[in-house]
């Protein structure tokens, strides 16, 4: 993989509309339409998560989806706002304000602007699965629990703690302040969502939800004088279909240092995210995503939507998979969804002012319930306990602390693990006056070598990266029965070696040459006699000693060590 050269930039709209044609566009108005429908109520249910206005999260639904179809490198991938960025968009939005939020989103569309021109599309697709699994388990337990006020009508007239541990206990108080109406409509909605499919999967469930009870609420109030069910239009105000300005967006050094983590958190989260969502496409459709397109179309879509006051844009599954199902096969089905979007947007406003916030809250509980993935944590108990416990820490740290913390000591808990792993796979071999240069071949002759007395074999299988120096260090010391004249390691199945690698083999040869004895390496591939060159190992101990086969290292050890045995026996008592 190339870092640097021309940028992998070709974007899917471009290769498809090559060969349109009129059958391909009524597909794809088709399934854009259903899509736009889809995306509706999550655009306005992730927005009033995340602690921003439902206009917010429709502006972000036109403006992001409509980029990443135009520049994404999927044919089939839906952008718009998610319910993995709602934790992260509250928090920020908490302690830095909506300016922290614009600024960090813009430096998170930078981010990945760079990882796409840098080719790192294929490496995001690598990190561990657990940590996934992890994080997105937490997210859905965090969106479920900010739900509870608006689910139950609950009255609370203190601060509500950012932190999970602290909203629970701040639910738990004023429990007692339930409302009976406003639980009812809640879970009125819940089932909705939960039956519709079984009767129709073409029909969205929380849509369905949305327009039923919103209706039987609005007749409610208006032929029953019940009002105690609170709407959007009650908890912001009267939204009208103004178009955002454009803004500019502040950079300076106080405001990069204090958002970095943030926007890296917001970057690796949509990165994730969107080739997760790409990847499962490709599964369905038999096309391959260019991930490095990818990331640039969503670094795009973060650079421009937080200038119109928008929120973080990533690929959405559950709305790439509708756009599958209903025929969609290339990025216009996206534009046509904003477009769709952008339609709800100028011209059904007023009506978006009598959702019920309990019915918003059952869609987000229906959408963490979906999220958490339980059968796959479950179906992760018999994983190594390595993973198992990357999951749960990552999952703990996701819901006690946040996304940032949690991604952050994933990745390096996964590290460590998978160092652990190799560590654990490097052996060490000792061999003594015989070895069979063929063992551990495929080779059916057998070639046996005399070692000559004084000399002492030690190979090393696996990569001699730090874990594995170390191990090979104090196995290599603990093992000598008796000072040897020559060691020969052997290294026919090292594929690579680190600069650690490199370090503890000039110690080793040092000290061994102060105790004067002597150092022959053997079966040195060409990438690590490299590495050994460039470090001067080859200085070191004499080119004439680092040989390509253990046959050529033994007849090097056994002359030096005859030499020796020789000097020793004459020399006088």
């Amino acid at each position: 993989m190339q870092l640097i050269g021309k940028p992998d930039f070709n974007p899917a709209l471009v290769t498809a509309l090559k060969n349109y044609n009129a059958a391909k566009f009524r597909s794809d108005v088709v399934a854009g339409i259903v899509v736009g429908i889809v995306a509706l109520p999550l655009a306005i249910a992730f927005a009033i998560a995340s602690g921003v206005s439902p206009t917010v999260g429709l502006i972000t639904a036109v403006i992001g989806g409509f980029l990443v179809s135009a520049f994404g490198g999927n044919s089939v991938q839906i952008g718009g706002p998610t319910g993995a960025f709602i934790v992260i968009i509250a928090n920020i939005i908490q302690l830095y304000g909506f300016t922290g939020l614009a600024i960090a989103t813009f430096m998170a569309g930078c981010i990945l602007l760079l990882m796409g021109f840098f080719k790192l599309g294929t490496i995001i697709k690598f990190i561990p699965y657990p940590i996934v699994v992890g994080f997105t388990a937490g997210i859905a337990l965090t969106i479920f629990s900010t739900q509870m006020p608006d689910f139950f009508g609950l009255t609370i007239n203190e601060p509500i703690p950012g932190d999970f541990i602290g909203k629970w206990k701040v639910y738990v108080a004023n429990f007692g302040s339930v409302d009976i109406t406003t639980l009812g409509v809640g879970l009125v909605s819940l089932l909705i969502i939960i039956f519709t499919p079984r009767i129709s999967q073409r029909i969205p469930g929380a849509l369905t939800a949305i327009v039923l009870v919103t209706l039987a609420v609005w007749i409610m109030r208006e032929m029953f004088g019940i009002t105690g069910i609170q709407t959007i239009g009650d908890r912001f105000g009267e939204l009208t279909p103004a178009l955002p300005e454009a803004t500019k967006i502040s950079l300076n050094m106080e405001s990069v240092n204090l958002l970095l983590p943030s926007a890296f958190t917001i970057a690796m989260l949509g990165a994730i995210e969107s080739l997760l969502s790409a990847t499962v496409a490709d599964g369905r459709t038999g096309d391959r995503t260019n991930c490095n397109t990818e990331l640039i179309g969503q670094g795009i879509a973060n650079v421009v939507v937080p200038i119109f006051g928008g929120i973080p844009v990533t690929g959405a599954i559950a709305r790439t998979m509708t756009n599958i199902t209903n025929g969609g096969r290339t990025p216009v089905a996206g534009i046509i969804h904003a477009v769709v979007l952008l339609a709800v947007f100028m011209f059904a406003m007023p009506l978006i002012n009598l959702v019920p916030m309990s019915c918003l809250a059952a869609v987000l509980i229906m959408v963490s319930y979906n999220m958490s993935g339980w059968r796959t944590v479950v179906g992760m108990a018999n994983n190594p306990m390595g993973d198992i416990w990357v999951l749960i820490v990552t999952f703990l740290l996701t819901v006690i602390f946040n996304l940032t913390i949690a991604i952050e000591i994933g990745l390096l808990l996964a590290v460590v693990v998978f160092l652990r792993r190799i560590t654990e796979n490097t052996t060490i071999k000792v061999y003594g006056e015989q070895l069979d240069a063929a063992a551990g071949t495929d080779m059916s002759k057998h070639e046996v070598l005399d070692l000559v007395h004084g000399v002492s074999v030690y190979e090393i299988d696996g990569p001699f990266f730090f874990g594995a120096a170390t191990k090979f260090d104090e196995i290599m010391r603990s093992s000598a029965q008796e000072k040897p004249v020559v060691r020969i390691i052997r290294m026919r199945k090292v594929p690579f070696i680190d600069s650690t690698g490199l370090h503890n083999l000039q110690i080793l040869i040092e000290s061994s040459q102060s105790e004067d004895i002597q150092i022959v390496l053997s079966g040195v591939r060409d990438n690590v006699r490299e590495a050994l060159h460039k470090a001067g190992i080859d200085t070191l101990i004499g080119g004439e000693r680092i040989c390509d086969h253990i046959s050529k290292a033994v007849r090097v050890a056994n002359a030096i060590a005859e030499e020796h045995n020789t000097a020793v026996s004459v020399s006088p008592a």
